[in-house]
């Protein structure tokens, strides 16, 4: 089955005719995603790829029936952006775009959950379901479809961790890049039970990072409700505290979210933390 994303997924990209929005619906086209149109103010009527382009989301959705968004538009119209597809209904949006304040996330993040929209990211790869569909700029050629899901804060690590799987022949079902800012919609908690009741997904591996507390309270539910393997590793290991590392998200701040805290709690629910990434897909492939 994969989650969030399959055959049938209908996407429309905002931003498409823009720099990042053209390369990268070529290459969700490319991949065999079934993009059906994009959204540019000012330029509705106008196609790309041979495929319409749309004033507004309403639009898009009306004439497409398009089931998922993926935006790559500026930051300063990027969550104006996504309250447009998640006041429409598209249950998946997808935004890709980085620098997003803050407080505009919050309206966002609460608008989905009102919604019952997945929101994933901002400041995130998207979404892939190897063999299926791709949604965003996770490179297709490093994946296999397989049986083992992938949920990552990690942006261009999660590729350095999915290549190693398929070296090793470990095949994914869906890979999830949740984004690295202090703001996301969905996360572990989320999405750790979508991969439980997947049918086509044997074990999940989960890459976390310092800042937060994200994966201790996956670690809680790990041990709760999640009867698949689990499988994960920090990032930020040696990060200093009170020093941004990489990611908005990524911060040790008043001894909390470190990532020792982070091992200690996934130890305690019977995770195994690997130390590298190569420990790491040699511990999922054996098992």
């Amino acid at each position: 089955m994969s989650i969030l994303v399959d055959q049938d997924t209908r996407l429309i990209v905002q931003g498409i005719t823009g720099r990042d929005g053209s390369f990268h619906a070529r290459q969700m086209l490319n991949y065999g995603t079934k993009v059906v149109g994009g959204v540019t103010p000012g330029k509705g009527g106008q196609t790309f790829e041979g495929l319409p382009v749309f004033e507004t989301v309403r639009e898009a959705v009306k004439e497409t029936s398009a089931n998922a968004t993926v935006i790559y538009v500026p930051a300063k119209f990027a969550a104006a952006a996504a309250m447009e597809a998640i006041e429409e209904g598209l249950p998946l949006v997808v935004c890709i775009t980085e620098g997003i304040p803050v407080l505009d996330m919050v309206e966002v993040y609460h608008a989905a959950k009102r919604k019952g929209c997945v929101l994933i990211g901002p400041n995130c790869p998207g979404v892939i379901s190897p063999g299926k569909s791709k949604v965003g700029i996770m490179p297709g050629p490093i994946h296999k479809p397989g049986r083992a899901g992938v949920i990552s804060r990690s942006g261009t690590l999660t590729y350095e961790i999915v290549n190693a799987l398929t070296v090793r022949g470990v095949g994914q079902s869906t890979c999830i890049g949740v984004g690295g800012d202090p703001i996301v919609g969905a996360g572990f908690l989320d999405l750790l039970p979508m991969f439980e009741q997947d049918d086509e997904t044997d074990a999940v591996v989960l890459v976390g990072e310092i800042g937060g507390d994200e994966e201790e309270r996956a670690a809680v539910l790990i041990k709760e409700r999640i009867s698949k393997p689990v499988f994960a590793y920090i990032v930020g290991q040696t990060a200093p505290e009170g020093k941004r590392m990489g990611h908005a998200g990524a911060i040790v701040s008043g001894g909390a979210g470190t990532a020792e805290s982070k091992i200690k709690a996934f130890t305690e629910a019977g995770v195994p933390v690997a130390k590298t990434i190569d420990d790491l897909a040699d511990t999922v492939a054996k098992r």
